[in-house]
């Protein structure tokens, strides 16, 4: 579950909560019963494991090593494989 950070509008006493997703806000300081608002902060994110990256769920990028030697071929064989579908094509009008 989620932790909220709230301040009081009145008397300034700033807390942290546990809440749910579900639950509603907080709207009284349980310190002297004033207003109440949430507060935002910057977030801290990690990404961690595989899956972040567009290539990382490929077959084929897990060694850098054939990516660099192998991509230069990678590429032609790419243009002769677009070059050879684009042709029947513009023939069959």
């Amino acid at each position: 579950m989620p932790t909220y950070a709230y301040a009081c509008k009145q008397c300034g006493h700033r807390f942290d909560a546990v809440q749910s997703f579900a639950d509603p806000t907080l709207t009284e300081c349980p310190e002297c019963g004033g207003p109440l608002r949430k507060e935002y902060g910057s977030i801290g994110v990690t990404f961690n494991g595989s899956g972040f990256y567009r290539t990382d769920s490929r077959a084929g990028a897990k060694t850098s090593a054939s990516d660099a030697a192998g991509g230069a071929s990678s590429a032609t064989e790419t243009s002769s494989k677009s070059e050879a579908k684009a042709s029947p094509a513009s023939s069959g009008a």
